[in-house]
């Protein structure tokens, strides 16, 4: 049986890919992982990621709606719900300068306002992690289930 065609075009695709990388790679060893270099290959590596990530969750959605349609009604839910944790974590953050850095270039200001967001999502993760744990092993002993 033969494959779809768009398999074939997804394989040269991904053919492709692996090939520059490997490229990349070549050319990070020649020039001896100069800056410029490492720049580039960061660069390629988050491409790669954020292009990986976005074919997972379309895929994901595809196969949602496909199977579920009612079902995107609880992602937008989820979507709104994490951009309403963001907001109130950039709220939150002070953006204080640094308190004690030596570095010969200073961060800016929105950069200090950036690191204190993910500061504040990190401490409320960590803290939604604990309260959905503790609040797990509670409802499981008061229906009498054993993990």
């Amino acid at each position: 049986m033969e494959r779809p065609f768009y398999s074939k075009i997804i394989t040269w695709i991904l053919v492709g890919l692996l090939v520059l990388s490997v490229c990349l790679l070549v050319w990070g060893f020649a020039v001896d992982f100069s800056d410029a270099a490492v720049n580039v290959l960061l660069g390629w590596a988050y491409t790669i990621l954020g292009l990986a990530i976005a074919a997972v969750v379309l895929v994901g959605l595809y196969v949602m709606a496909k199977n579920n349609p009612k079902s995107l009604i609880k992602i937008v839910y989820v979507v709104a719900g994490v951009g309403a944790v963001c907001l109130v974590a950039y709220l939150l953050a002070s953006g204080a300068p640094a308190i004690g850095y030596t570095g010969t270039k200073l961060p800016t200001a929105s950069e200090l306002k950036l690191t204190d967001t993910m500061l504040n999502l990190t401490y409320f993760l960590g803290v939604g992690a604990i309260v959905a744990i503790v609040a797990g092993e509670i409802i499981m002993s008061l229906r009498g289930k054993k993990a």
